[in-house]
């Protein structure tokens, strides 16, 4: 027993275990607890009735269960990566659930994953395509809705077995919150856009009979608060931290700010459904943008930007990149209002010119845009001349410099995904 500490007693018998000051555990016969708190207590003469001394302070430094719940989209899960591994820090243990087309990208992130359902991604978001503008929110909810419907008997199984004491989700991703309502165990939502979204909620009811998912026992917003909408307002603050998957620093991306370097990006969703001519808005720009004597980087998968013809000798980069490293070393950025993409650049201090495309992207590019950090170029407006103004006037202009600068201090000051750790682990 370590010394120096204050001790308490714990009693074990057929009404359980009560440490002094804690919260009741399991059985001491329960293999979780066998296997957990076990390795913590000394046991005098294997009478299961004994009383044993052991530090308060251990009870509290027991590692507890954390399952993260995603759909497989690289940016909802990107969004959770750092706070798995600062759990995964504080010596708990992380698992991820999503489904199996997806588990290697988590396995690349390198957190244990494991896999409740076959599929359920970009193919069920390129279904809800060819429905009208002002209905595409509500396409995809009910495109996620269905993937929780698929994954639900997977997500009862794991939740059943792996006993989880917390499960963490990203917003759209909806049969772990139930399974774990089910089972009462405490959940956490990581809250990504701007926009609230009831098209999603209405689409679940839509699905599931009427049935409501509920409300998470907390919810996660790295949005910093002056961005943030009136239904927001409560949420708890998170720091934004970018994980960008595997993708290399190339060395000249680590050197300082370049005063005309533009990054040009889409996400990682946008150039792989068919219905966004992705290319024939990026390729034409890139030549248009020759006019500002900028260096323009592309960020975009290595699969996408194989298939484009050859591009100007102004283009430094097309390809995989890492964008919190490339955005902090840009003057602007030309993007689709993704939460990602939009925060790294935020947390970078970089303005931005939007070109939103669905779901809470509008909200996204209109709340960026109301923050002073960058310009809007909405579907209609959007011309190949249209977003180079937008992009010559961010680059020239100091105040949305300024803007942006006093926005990345807000998201600096935010708590870090380490500190939520630990606010997660009261919640156990």
């Amino acid at each position: 027993m370590a010394t120096g500490r204050s001790a308490g007693i714990v009693q074990f018998g057929s009404g359980g275990l009560t440490p002094h000051g804690t919260r009741e555990f399991a059985r001491k016969e329960d293999p979780l607890w066998i296997r957990r708190e076990g390795r913590s207590i000394q046991e005098k003469d294997g009478d299961p009735a004994a009383i044993f001394l052991f530090p308060e302070s251990a009870i509290r430094e027991l590692a507890v269960r954390i399952l993260f719940t995603t759909v497989g989209l690289p940016g909802h899960f990107f969004t959770l990566v750092p706070l798995a591994w600062a759990c995964r820090a504080r010596g708990h243990e992380v698992l991820v659930a999503t489904t199996e087309d997806f588990r290697p990208t988590v396995l690349r992130a390198g957190l244990p994953a494991c896999s409740w359902s076959g599929s359920g991604g970009v193919a069920d978001v390129a279904a809800g395509e060819g429905v009208p503008a002002g209905q595409q929110a509500f396409a995809h909810g009910r495109a996620f809705a269905r993937i929780a419907r698929r994954s639900l008997s997977g997500a009862e199984e794991l939740v059943r077995d792996w006993r989880p004491d917390l499960v963490v989700s990203e917003r759209a991703e909806r049969a772990g919150p139930l399974v774990a309502a089910d089972a009462g165990v405490p959940r956490a939502e990581l809250h990504w856009g701007a926009a609230e979204l009831p098209e999603y909620r209405a689409a679940w009811e839509a699905e599931w009979g009427g049935s409501s998912f509920g409300d998470a026992d907390i919810v996660l917003n790295p949005w910093p608060p002056s961005l943030r909408a009136a239904y927001a307002e409560n949420h708890q603050s998170i720091r934004h931290v970018s994980y960008n998957g595997d993708a290399s620093i190339p060395g000249w991306l680590t050197g300082n700010r370049h005063p005309r370097r533009v990054c040009v990006t889409f996400g990682t969703l946008l150039p792989h459904l068919g219905s966004r001519d992705i290319e024939g808005l990026v390729v034409p720009l890139l030549h248009r943008l020759g006019a500002l004597e900028a260096e323009l980087v592309v960020a975009v998968d290595d699969r996408v930007a194989a298939t484009w013809p050859a591009l100007p000798g102004h283009v430094r980069h097309v390809g995989r990149l890492p964008l919190a490293e490339v955005m902090n070393t840009c003057a602007a950025a030309i993007h689709h209002a993704g939460q990602g993409t939009s925060l790294t650049a935020l947390a970078a201090a970089c303005p931005q010119v939007m070109v939103p495309q669905f779901d809470d992207q509008f909200d996204n590019a209109e709340t960026l845009a109301k923050g002073g950090t960058g310009i809007v170029v909405l579907p209609e407006e959007t011309t190949t001349e249209a977003i180079y103004r937008a992009c010559r006037t961010v680059v020239e202009s100091a105040a949305h410099r300024t803007s942006a600068a006093e926005v990345a201090a807000e998201i600096a000051a935010q708590p870090s995904p380490a500190d939520i750790a630990v606010m997660l682990e009261e919640r156990c």
